[in-house]
Protein backbone atom coordinates (compact mmCIF):
# COMPACT_ATOMS: atom_id res chain seq x y z
CA UNK A 1 0.00 0.00 0.00
CA UNK A 2 1.35 3.22 -1.37
CA UNK A 3 1.27 6.24 1.69
CA UNK A 4 0.12 9.63 0.38
CA UNK A 5 1.81 12.41 2.46
CA UNK A 6 -0.55 14.66 4.84
CA UNK A 7 0.11 17.76 2.53
CA UNK A 8 -1.51 15.97 -0.49
CA UNK A 9 -4.48 14.46 0.89
CA UNK A 10 -5.50 17.72 2.31
CA UNK A 11 -5.55 19.46 -1.02
CA UNK A 12 -7.26 16.13 -2.86
CA UNK A 13 -11.11 16.37 -2.93
CA UNK A 14 -12.90 13.48 -1.33
CA UNK A 15 -13.47 10.83 -4.20
CA UNK A 16 -10.72 11.86 -6.77
CA UNK A 17 -7.27 11.92 -5.05
CA UNK A 18 -5.92 13.04 -9.10
CA UNK A 19 -7.45 16.14 -8.80
CA UNK A 20 -6.76 19.33 -7.62
CA UNK A 21 -9.02 20.43 -4.80
CA UNK A 22 -10.50 24.36 -5.55
CA UNK A 23 -10.34 25.91 -2.11
CA UNK A 24 -13.77 28.23 -2.70
CA UNK A 25 -13.64 29.50 0.73
CA UNK A 26 -10.10 31.22 -0.15
CA UNK A 27 -9.25 34.47 -1.06
CA UNK A 28 -12.39 36.90 -2.31
CA UNK A 29 -13.95 33.23 -1.61
CA UNK A 30 -13.37 34.28 2.28
CA UNK A 31 -16.00 37.42 2.28
CA UNK A 32 -18.40 35.71 0.44
CA UNK A 33 -18.53 32.67 2.61
CA UNK A 34 -18.98 35.29 5.55
CA UNK A 35 -21.71 36.99 3.73
CA UNK A 36 -23.67 33.68 2.64
CA UNK A 37 -23.37 32.62 6.28
CA UNK A 38 -25.01 36.26 7.62
CA UNK A 39 -27.77 35.83 4.94
CA UNK A 40 -28.14 32.23 6.02
CA UNK A 41 -28.85 33.42 10.11
CA UNK A 42 -30.82 36.35 9.02
CA UNK A 43 -33.30 34.55 7.08
CA UNK A 44 -33.64 31.52 9.12
CA UNK A 45 -33.85 33.67 12.49
CA UNK A 46 -36.44 36.21 10.28
CA UNK A 47 -38.54 33.30 8.49
CA UNK A 48 -38.61 30.91 12.03
CA UNK A 49 -40.00 34.08 14.14
CA UNK A 50 -42.28 35.24 11.64
CA UNK A 51 -43.61 31.96 10.97
CA UNK A 52 -43.59 31.20 14.20
CA UNK A 53 -45.37 34.73 15.74
CA UNK A 54 -47.74 35.38 13.07
CA UNK A 55 -47.60 32.65 10.31
CA UNK A 56 -51.30 33.51 9.08
CA UNK A 57 -50.86 37.21 8.01
CA UNK A 58 -48.37 36.50 5.08
CA UNK A 59 -47.51 32.25 5.08
CA UNK A 60 -46.61 32.19 1.05
CA UNK A 61 -43.87 34.68 1.96
CA UNK A 62 -42.47 33.96 5.18
CA UNK A 63 -42.25 30.05 3.62
CA UNK A 64 -40.33 31.40 1.45
CA UNK A 65 -37.91 33.12 3.28
CA UNK A 66 -37.32 29.94 5.06
CA UNK A 67 -36.32 28.64 1.79
CA UNK A 68 -34.37 31.07 1.06
CA UNK A 69 -32.48 30.60 4.54
CA UNK A 70 -32.18 26.76 3.32
CA UNK A 71 -30.51 27.91 0.01
CA UNK A 72 -28.12 30.28 1.85
CA UNK A 73 -27.30 27.26 4.47
CA UNK A 74 -26.37 24.65 1.46
CA UNK A 75 -24.51 27.50 -0.33
CA UNK A 76 -21.98 28.43 2.77
CA UNK A 77 -21.71 24.81 3.31
CA UNK A 78 -20.82 24.19 -0.37
CA UNK A 79 -18.08 27.21 -0.52
CA UNK A 80 -16.68 25.82 3.27
CA UNK A 81 -16.24 22.72 1.93
CA UNK A 82 -14.74 22.84 -1.51
CA UNK A 83 -14.07 19.90 -3.84
CA UNK A 84 -16.07 19.37 -7.17
CA UNK A 85 -18.68 18.32 -6.15
CA UNK A 86 -19.72 21.34 -3.39
CA UNK A 87 -18.62 23.20 -6.49
CA UNK A 88 -21.54 21.46 -8.44
CA UNK A 89 -24.29 22.27 -5.64
CA UNK A 90 -22.95 25.63 -4.88
CA UNK A 91 -23.38 26.27 -8.91
CA UNK A 92 -27.27 24.86 -8.34
CA UNK A 93 -28.09 26.88 -5.31
CA UNK A 94 -26.44 29.93 -6.80
CA UNK A 95 -28.64 30.04 -9.47
CA UNK A 96 -31.48 28.55 -7.40
CA UNK A 97 -30.95 32.01 -5.71
CA UNK A 98 -30.85 34.17 -8.75
CA UNK A 99 -34.23 32.54 -10.13
CA UNK A 100 -35.94 32.99 -6.76
CA UNK A 101 -35.07 36.77 -6.26
CA UNK A 102 -36.26 37.74 -9.74
CA UNK A 103 -39.14 35.80 -9.46
CA UNK A 104 -40.17 36.94 -5.89
CA UNK A 105 -38.63 40.06 -6.81
CA UNK A 106 -41.30 40.59 -9.62
CA UNK A 107 -44.10 38.82 -7.66
CA UNK A 108 -43.68 41.01 -4.55
CA UNK A 109 -44.59 44.30 -7.50
CA UNK A 110 -47.11 42.46 -9.04
CA UNK A 111 -49.46 40.43 -6.05
CA UNK A 112 -48.72 43.15 -3.41
CA UNK A 113 -50.95 40.74 -0.98
CA UNK A 114 -48.63 37.91 -1.19
CA UNK A 115 -45.85 40.08 0.61
CA UNK A 116 -47.53 42.28 3.17
CA UNK A 117 -44.14 42.33 5.20
CA UNK A 118 -40.65 42.46 3.72
CA UNK A 119 -39.03 38.95 3.37
CA UNK A 120 -35.73 38.24 2.03
CA UNK A 121 -36.35 38.33 -1.56
CA UNK A 122 -39.45 40.62 -2.04
CA UNK A 123 -38.79 43.43 -3.75
CA UNK A 124 -35.42 42.27 -4.49
CA UNK A 125 -34.25 42.50 -1.83
CA UNK A 126 -34.98 45.73 -0.82
CA UNK A 127 -35.34 45.49 3.02
CA UNK A 128 -31.13 44.29 2.86
CA UNK A 129 -29.87 46.84 0.75
CA UNK A 130 -30.54 44.76 -3.00
CA UNK A 131 -27.36 42.55 -1.34
CA UNK A 132 -30.19 39.24 -1.99
CA UNK A 133 -30.12 40.96 -5.54
CA UNK A 134 -26.36 40.87 -6.22
CA UNK A 135 -25.10 38.14 -3.83
CA UNK A 136 -25.84 34.96 -6.45
CA UNK A 137 -24.35 36.92 -9.50
CA UNK A 138 -21.38 37.46 -6.81
CA UNK A 139 -21.33 33.90 -6.28
CA UNK A 140 -21.77 33.21 -9.64
CA UNK A 141 -19.06 35.11 -10.76
CA UNK A 142 -16.64 33.36 -8.02
CA UNK A 143 -17.78 29.53 -8.65
CA UNK A 144 -16.98 30.76 -12.56
CA UNK A 145 -13.34 31.81 -11.36
CA UNK A 146 -12.64 28.85 -9.11
CA UNK A 147 -14.45 25.72 -11.65
CA UNK A 148 -12.63 22.76 -11.51
CA UNK A 149 -10.55 22.47 -14.49
CA UNK A 150 -10.13 26.03 -14.80
CA UNK A 151 -6.68 27.43 -16.19
CA UNK A 152 -5.06 29.16 -13.20
CA UNK A 153 -2.39 31.93 -13.78
CA UNK A 154 0.36 31.86 -11.48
Amino acid sequence: MVSVPEQTRATEPAGDPAAPRHELSSGPGRVLVFVYGVFAVAATGRSLVQLGTDAGRAPFAYSLSLVAAIIYLVATTCLLLGGRRAWRVAVVSCVVELVGVLTIGVLSYVDTALFPDKTVWSHFGQGYGFLPLVLPFLGLAWLRSTRPGAQRAA
